[in-house]
């Protein structure tokens, strides 16, 4: 993921990060007043037509992991669900479980790869655990067999998959928010060093409070609060800084501008680099660094 500095990665079309594309999971807009967005379709089951069964991802909340209960036909809404992860992902939840339950009819081997994909999740933005709750075995096998697939948590019902990932490691997270201050850049920089050192991760200071200071900066133009996350767990270090501008979504960086040169800085310090959008409307930039453990390695929860 390292690049050339002073050539800044394209943060929507990198292999290794998520895309920063953002809309509406399905063409209907919400019909009640949780977080499910769902549209009615007709839809085939066992040779009989279905009328007004519901088509989409509804969005809900269980032991404070985020489940994403997917119906109808897998084929139809994969690739929403993967938007889904995204934005489930940018709340810092304690893990996601995708819930096909209710999926009808059977497992195309297409979109079960398009599923296995979200493994890259787990592998480049640790350690929040992705699971998914199927009794179908053919997701089953079509996991297993994916090289992406090994990266999520596969179980037969919803609560297993609850369960699985409640058992997980639980991740070292700080938060600090800033404003849009010329100071921001500065005040992230002794957030993270301070972080570090009481987790005893002194080697990765430098690095770490350098790339933080350039996501910061990048946000400042946003003139919206700036949300600053620091996370370690088992060899990861992930930096993160939020912001509530929608107009940066679809932006491709460009190394002539000053964001552009920042995201270079960053992606030469990482290990990889990438943007989450967010149920809001704003962003997520984030940065994984390699470290090594800490020299007192119970100061930090999940080593």
């Amino acid at each position: 993921m390292a690049q050339p500095l002073g050539k800044a990665p394209d943060l929507s079309t990198q292999p290794h990060s998520f895309s920063a594309e953002v809309g509406h999971l399905v063409d209907a807009p919400p019909t009640g007043p949780d977080d499910h967005l769902t549209a009615a379709h007709p839809a085939q089951s066992n040779g009989r037509l279905e009328l007004d069964r519901p088509v989409g991802v509804r969005m809900h909340s269980v032991r404070g992991v985020e489940v994403l209960e997917v119906t109808g036909r897998l084929h139809t809404v994969v690739e929403d669900l993967d938007r889904a992860i995204q934005l489930a992902l940018a709340e810092g939840p304690r893990g996601v479980v995708c819930d096909l339950s209710a999926v009808i009819g059977g497992m195309e081997s297409s979109a079960v790869e398009v599923l296995a994909a979200a493994g890259r999740h787990v592998r480049d933005w640790p350690p929040i655990p992705i699971a998914v709750a199927s009794p179908n075995p053919q997701v089953h096998q079509g996991l297993a067999a994916h090289p992406l697939g090994g990266h999520l948590i596969v179980t037969r019902s919803l609560s297993s998959a609850v369960d699985a990932v409640l058992s997980t490691p639980t991740l070292a997270v700080e938060w600090l928010r800033l404003s849009p201050h010329p100071n921001a850049p500065r005040a992230a920089r002794d957030f993270v060093t301070r972080i570090l050192g009481d987790w005893r991760l002194d080697p990765v200071i430098p690095s770490a409070s350098l790339a933080v200071s350039e996501l910061v900066a990048n946000s400042m133009h946003t003139s919206t609060d700036i949300n600053v996350s620091v996370a370690w767990n088992l060899g990861a270090l992930r930096l993160s800084v939020r912001d509530d501008s929608p107009d940066q979504q679809h932006r491709h960086y460009s190394h002539t501008d000053s964001q552009g040169r920042r995201l270079s800085v960053v992606a030469v310090l990482s290990r990889t680099l990438g943007v989450l959008p967010t149920t809001d409307g704003g962003r997520v930039v984030w940065a994984v660094l390699k470290t090594a453990r800490p020299h007192l390695a119970a100061k930090v929860s999940g080593s």
